[in-house]
């Protein structure tokens, strides 16, 4: 199958892109994902291998800071079972589960961070799921797309 590409927003005080680097083998569990259409596309679309657009949302200013990679299928979200967690879905059984995670892998930081404003003025991303359905915390994004952002993010600061 053809490496497809995602962008998966976080809130950076909850969790960045430095923290993903940081993190134990570079990897985290991507949990707390409550909406079924983000839930679908990590359950029925992402591959290990996948690139992941790391956007740091509900910021000042929101943009993306890096990507990652897809590095383990998705699985059940242990949050959802647990009733002191936040994400705790009393619905939600070990048998039949609701709600999904992936485990993402750190690639990079970028060298210039992409704020909103700068995605929002960039012709080659006037179609970008982002900028027309931005609640959406996982969301595909094109190869073109990727492609266009990580570009922008390898530029020179000024």
């Amino acid at each position: 199958m053809a490496r497809k590409y995602w962008l998966m927003k976080s809130e950076p005080e909850v969790f960045s892109i430095h923290d993903l680097g940081k993190a134990k083998d570079q990897t985290t569990f991507w949990d707390g994902v409550r909406n079924f259409q983000a839930r679908n596309f990590m359950r029925d679309e992402m591959q290990v291998g996948d690139g992941v657009l790391f956007y740091h949302s509900n910021a000042d200013p929101s943009g993306v800071a890096g990507t990652a990679t897809v590095a383990k299928t998705a699985s059940p979200d242990p949050s959802q079972f647990d009733p002191a967690s936040e994400y705790h879905d009393p619905r939600s059984s070990p048998d039949d589960p609701r709600w999904l995670g992936v485990h993402i892998r750190f690639e990079s930081a970028f060298r210039r961070f992409v704020p909103l404003v700068e995605l929002r003025a960039t012709p080659a991303l006037r179609n970008m799921v982002l900028l027309h359905r931005s609640r959406l915390s996982v969301q595909p994004v094109t190869a073109a797309e990727w492609s266009t952002i990580v570009k922008l993010g390898a530029r020179a600061t000024a």
